[in-house]
């Protein structure tokens, strides 16, 4: 297929979309060809996928460096190395993963075997978000081609650079019957949604996810959606301050804020709230954020900009509150004494501003917790195993940290997706090679016996044997 136009005011909408929906029909006629189903071909692919990128690391720094000041230090640790770790995963245990799982079967069925089979779901279509545009964009991918599946990329427009530098590498290396980057902004994304997928993956906001999620509906389309949400982090007074603030400050202000998982607003037990304070200051200050230290990133636009400075209450600051839209960065702040009521406290933040909230019980804090929407990740800085079980047992979030923040990621035992209104579905790991195959169920029974249970002439004698295997 030909390249596709990327601006639809140059080659108007109405072709544009015949385009998209072409190379949605030659995907399926590939994925149905079974081209991409043996173990081969897929690990050729990934290692061809992980070869490429390695080969244009310095690009793909150079690009993102363009979009948002993201050093290459910063890159590195959160884009570049999870997908490349990934890979890796992927490449290792792809085999396994493709086996059958047997299943324990009923005497009913004896002396039958079950199992399940994985299979891929077809053509996919992955959108990715602008805060981690590498990472968000091909750790998806990875799993979509792990699976066995073909996939169409949409990476987000806001990092232009970075969406470019993707194209490239992907268009320039691979049959877009197979893989194929599509890149623009709403007009393009609503081509792409009006087409039928056999899965959309989707991150971003939740007010997106109900578009992508309305548009999946019309054709019955499987869907993940991976969301935000107000992250609380909760200091009880037994909290080990000094180290649970260190890890605290970094995961909030990492990327500047402009990450699903960081602790969004703090609960801090009034007895400890003061040396919280104090210490976050200091943290802040031992960090020197900034891009001479590489690590401090710009707010990717202007939008952007003026929405997070806008959360900011002069009156509240206890510290920061400064700021530059020539260049825009926003230095770290914190906000004091915030109550539910505060503009910071309606929407998730995605930005370098801490509220912090004061609570006396730990009934207290989780009620504040339970009247926000279910959040995409919860942490609790604590020693009481009671605390700890109360904290498991009654806070809905989709993962989380006992005394730390953000690191649940960065393990691929640990399933990543949210729940509720911070989305549906799960993957990395071998949670991605699930994510995007279907497990076909199978009783795989041999002829040599049979028994007349199940045949017409029923008796009562024969229902009690039924109901005894049962």
């Amino acid at each position: 297929m030909n390249a596709i136009a990327k601006n639809p005011v140059e080659n108007n909408e109405v072709t544009f979309e015949s385009e998209v929906r072409q190379l949605v029909a030659d995907q399926r006629d590939y994925f149905q060809s079974n081209a991409t189903r043996s173990v081969e071909f897929r690990l050729a692919q990934l290692m061809k996928l992980k070869e490429l990128l390695l080969e244009n690391e310095d690009k793909m720094h150079e690009a993102i460096m363009k979009d948002f000041g993201k050093s290459k230090y910063e890159n590195q640790l959160t884009e570049f190395f999870p997908i490349i770790d990934e890979l890796n995963i992927s490449i290792k245990n792809l085999k396994k993963w493709m086996q059958h799982r047997s299943v324990k079967t009923n005497l009913l069925n004896f002396p039958a075997k079950s199992y399940l089979v994985p299979e891929p779901l077809g053509v996919t279509l992955v959108i990715g978000a602008w805060n981690f545009p590498y990472n968000l964009s091909l750790t998806p991918l990875v799993g979509s081609m792990a699976a066995g599946n073909t996939t169409i990329l949409k990476p987000s427009e806001l990092p232009a650079e970075t969406s470019r530098i993707m194209a490239k590498i992907i268009n320039g290396n691979f049959d877009p019957n197979y893989l194929r980057v599509v890149e623009g902004a709403i007009p393009e994304t609503t081509a792409l949604l009006k087409q039928r997928y056999d899965k959309i993956f989707f991150t971003g906001s939740p007010m997106v996810g109900k578009i992508v999620n309305r548009a999946a509906a019309e054709h019955l389309t499987n869907v993940t959606l991976e969301l935000g949400g107000k992250n609380p982090v909760i200091f009880h007074k037994d909290a080990v301050l000094k180290t649970g603030v260190k890890r605290m400050i970094w995961s909030k202000f990492v990327n500047s804020g402009q990450l699903c998982i960081a602790p969004d607003y703090a609960l801090v037990h009034k007895d400890v709230k003061d040396e919280f304070l104090k210490l976050a200051v200091k943290e802040i200050e031992k960090a020197n954020f900034s891009p001479e230290n590489h690590n401090f990133v710009q707010i990717i636009n202007e939008r952007n900009f003026d929405r997070v400075v806008g959360l900011i209450d002069p009156e509240k600051v206890y510290y920061g509150g400064t700021h530059n839209r020539g260049d825009r960065r926003i230095n770290p702040t914190i906000l004091n004494n915030v109550t539910l009521d505060d503009a910071v406290m309606q929407d998730e933040i995605f930005g370098p501003i801490l509220p912090v909230m004061e609570y006396e019980t730990i009934d207290e804090a989780f009620e504040i917790i339970k009247g926000i929407e279910k959040p995409l990740a919860a942490y609790l800085f604590s020693d009481s195993s009671t605390i700890k079980e109360r904290f498991l047992q009654e806070i809905p979030f989709g993962s989380g940290g006992i005394n730390d923040c953000v690191m649940q990621v960065t393990n691929p035992n640990i399933p990543f997706g949210g729940v509720g209104n911070s989305g549906m579905g799960r993957y990395h790991g071998k949670y991605s090679f699930e994510c995007f195959s279907h497990f076909k169920g199978v009783l795989d029974k041999p002829t040599a016996i049979e028994t007349n249970l199940k045949y017409y002439g029923y008796s009562e004698k024969q229902l009690k044997v039924i109901k005894a295997l049962g």
